[in-house]
């Protein structure tokens, strides 16, 4: 017999920097219980079924897996949403890129643009607090679309379409007030690819060239022929090339320009405005 307070206390993650609460998750999801309920009713037993499942998600949290992997699912914004492999895990920095968007428009109709769109995170995040929205989500990976359309229905978010396009491809003649997006920008050698969570992650989804900057420059250079005169480009890059993307924009006719900082103060966002 094995209750919920034992099976805390044996669990050990030494390589994770959040193993505490990544071994609650696991288990509240083993259960089929919320993490608070093992705190509530820690001596509630668990069944041979459970444990085992348990057991199995630990093996695969030792082995690297993220949590958000192993469980499907990752919080995002006010929303649950489905990830898996061929997706990146919509992180907590991104949801400076969509408090800005947000604040970027007033809440009457608009036509947004979300590049790259992945679980959808962004685009459907943006959708749920603007209803007046039209957003419009495209990635080139058709199993991301597949994943981002589920998340949309399973949300219910009929302001938002999915559609399967390798940046502006699909996307001709279309302008938008506002195009986010938060596309591969690591380069090609960073040591980082091959260390902690991102080893699991889409290598499609994270590299962009020898310096991590070349589907950068693709936006920009492009944006400008999807924008209505005067609208919004607003991109998440690394936590160094602020500089580099100021410059790019400043080359393709973009004014207001500036960056901002992230959770942890380094400049992660940079938004420019069409001239007109």
């Amino acid at each position: 017999m094995t209750i919920i307070a034992s099976l805390l206390r044996g669990a050990q993650l030494p390589d994770s920097p959040t193993a505490r609460l990544d071994i609650e998750l696991l288990l509240a999801a083993a259960i089929g219980k919320s993490r608070s309920y093992l705190h509530t009713w820690p001596e509630r037993i668990v069944t041979s079924e459970a444990a085992n499942t348990f057991a199995g998600y630990l093996q695969r949290r030792l082995a690297g897996e993220p949590v958000a992997y192993i469980l499907g699912q990752q919080g995002f914004w006010n929303l649950d949403l489905e990830v898996a492999p061929h997706t990146l895990i919509p992180r907590p920095d991104t949801e400076l890129l969509v408090e800005t968007a947000l604040a970027l428009l007033p809440s009457t109709p608009a036509r947004v643009l979300d590049l790259g769109t992945g679980t959808g995170a962004i685009a459907l995040a943006l959708a749920s607090e603007r209803r007046e929205w039209r957003v419009t989500a495209v990635d080139r990976v058709l199993e991301a679309v597949a994943l981002a359309e589920r998340n949309r229905q399973r949300l219910q978010l009929d302001n938002v379409s999915v559609l399967n396009s390798h940046w502006f491809s699909a996307l001709d003649g279309q302008q938008f007030e506002l195009i986010v997006s938060n596309p591969p920008y690591i380069a090609a050698e960073d040591p980082h690819l091959v260390a902690g969570d991102v080893r699991f992650e889409p290598s499609s989804a994270l590299v962009a060239g020898a310096d991590g900057l070349d589907d950068l420059r693709q936006i920009i250079a492009k944006a400008a022929q999807h924008l209505v005169p005067a609208g919004w480009l607003l991109l998440e890059h690394g936590y160094d090339q602020s500089a580099a993307v100021r410059e790019l924009l400043a080359q393709h006719d973009f004014e207001q320009i500036e960056s901002r900082l992230d959770l942890g103060g380094h400049e992660r966002i940079t938004l420019g405005r069409l001239t007109c």
